[in-house]
């Protein structure tokens, strides 16, 4: 999810991202009664418990472990597969016209069959309700979903899109029940109804409490009786006390990487344990085309000069993230090296100084850079100064930093206040679409200015309509390419996902990989 200027946001901590995955193993939908429950924490809140809106990391959170999507992706995997459905496919060669079939005798935590009028019902309500919040900005290419019989879903698409299946397999596709939900207007009661592998018994400002659904049907295998999430509102402190005083279980979200470090250097006597998983999160330095400073490539190409990458991971991550040299992150199909191949991967102030000079700047460049605190990770203040530290030690730039609340960066952004600043992404599924078409087609959210006729007539929707997903890395490669080329952002790095827990909670290393749901059935206690 991601850097919401029209797409959704997931905000970004440092060193403890979401929990990137879906569906999982057996199959049998094995209820976990003789498992123990789970207490988890996180910093973050749950902004809403209906999947029409709430596309933060606490509700999708939610939503993937309370709802069911029609395709899910396994753990480990970027391929979605059968969920609710029994079997989805394109019927067509052109990916405009996608069929689905769903299994039978399907039912809601609460008793209530589910059928393809649920489905179309679900999908037709987001988009109708299209709340600001929401994902139903994923959805543009969808034009009408039909239900020929009772299992039969068809979705009409008025754009080719070989990635519907990756969205619909995100919590954006979860599936409502149609009695429990109008058709026009968001659920405010804190409740949720649906078919996932655990029920909601109760929601409050600073607990989730969830149970397993005795209907579930699906691949998930429960490993605990349920799960109680407590919500620390952002005191990190608070979280990382809980966790060790053993009021919780696991520590999720919100842990910064000194804490992170606290916990992997401590005694092996303090029964606490740092997990760690891949994770498709990065964070880029975005330049405004049309600032008068920012906007022009030979200060953007200085910049890309001079930014050392392993010293910030090293002196503000501590080692909680890995260097990122493209916009695809590594370990998603399409990866390239595009900004390693051009700038290298150590500075150099004569690079930069020639850039400056061929330019015919020969003053300091001055600079700020814009930031906001806590959106993207407690340490994005700092990280911005080491930044502007690194450009100032070249003699080239003078350079500062100011960083300002989240509501107040997003409208200065919006209306072209900032030549360069700091955004953040986590992605709604796994597949290189998520990381570009976002930043670089119409209407994309970084609001920069950019656009490239090339990207957005020809590799975009070359891209989005080739079902061979495999097929699409030298359309992908010229695009990293032109990127790097053009600088209308600056990739930084790529972070690591981890989770803190008790010594006698397991399962978490099967919820932290490159995909887009956290799933609580992986866990177990004893």
């Amino acid at each position: 999810m991601n850097m919401r200027n029209q797409w959704p946001v997931l905000p970004i901590v440092a060193g403890l991202a979401s929990g990137l995955l879906t569906g999982c193993g057996s199959g049998s939908g094995d209820t976990g009664e003789n498992g123990s429950n789970v207490v988890m924490g996180m910093s973050d809140d749950v902004l809403a418990t209906d999947p029409a809106s709430g596309y933060d990391p606490g509700s999708w959170l939610l939503f993937n472990n309370v709802f069911q999507s029609l395709l899910s992706f396994p753990k480990g995997g970027t391929e979605p597969q059968p969920e609710l459905a029994q079997g989805c496919s394109f019927t067509d060669t052109s990916t405009k016209v996608y069929k689905c079939t769903l299994k039978d005798g399907l039912k809601f935590s609460n008793g209530d069959p589910l059928t393809s009028e649920d489905v179309k019902f679900s999908f037709d309500r987001m988009l109708k309700i299209d709340d600001a919040d929401g994902p139903a900005i994923m959805f543009p290419m969808l034009d009408t979903v039909e239900t020929p019989d009772e299992k039969t879903v068809v979705f009409n698409l008025k754009v080719a899109d070989a990635t519907f299946p990756s969205k619909i397999a995100s919590g954006a596709g979860s599936i409502v029940n149609h009695r429990e939900y109008d058709a026009d207007k968001l659920r405010t009661d804190g409740k949720a109804i649906g078919s996932g592998p655990y029920k909601l018994d109760s929601f409050t400002e600073n607990e989730a409490v969830f149970s397993v659904n005795k209907n579930y049907q699906g691949t998930a295998d429960v490993q605990n009786s349920g799960v109680t999430l407590k919500f620390f509102h952002g005191d990190r402190n608070a979280l990382k006390k809980a966790l060790l005083a053993d009021d919780i279980d696991i520590a999720y979200r919100g842990l910064s990487a000194a804490d992170i470090a606290d916990v992997e250097n401590a005694d092996t006597d303090s029964g606490v344990k740092v997990i760690e998983g891949s994770s498709a999160e990065v964070q880029h330095l975005v330049f405004n085309m049309d600032d008068p400073v920012a906007g022009k490539l030979s200060v953007r190409k200085a910049i890309a000069h001079l930014i050392d990458r392993d010293a910030l991971i090293q002196d503000v991550y501590q080692g909680t993230a890995t260097p990122l040299y493209s916009i695809i992150p590594a370990g998603i199909a399409g990866h390239n090296t595009a900004f390693f191949d051009t700038y290298g991967a150590r500075p150099s102030k004569a690079k930069a100084e020639d850039a400056l000079r061929a330019d015919g700047i020969t003053d300091k460049v001055k600079l700020t850079l814009w930031s906001t605190p806590s959106r993207y990770g407690p340490a994005t203040d700092e990280e911005l100064k080491a930044i502007a530290a690194q450009l100032n030690a070249s003699g080239l730039f003078a350079a500062d930093v100011k960083s300002v609340p989240f509501d107040q960066y997003e409208k200065d952004i919006a209306d072209g206040k900032y030549g360069v600043y700091v955004k953040g992404w986590v992605p709604d599924y796994p597949d290189a679409d998520n990381f570009t078409a976002p930043f670089f087609g119409e209407g994309n959210v970084l609001g920069n200015n950019y656009s490239n006729n090339t990207i957005t007539g020809t590799l975009i929707p070359r891209t989005a309509a080739q079902s061979d997903r495999a097929a699409t890395d030298k359309e992908y490669g010229e695009l990293q390419d032109i990127v790097a080329e053009e600088l209308p952002m600056l990739p930084v790095w790529q972070a690591k996902q981890y989770a803190v827990v008790r010594d006698e909670v397991y399962g978490l290393e099967y919820c932290l990989d490159a995909s887009t749901v956290f799933r609580f059935w992986e866990i177990s206690k004893g």
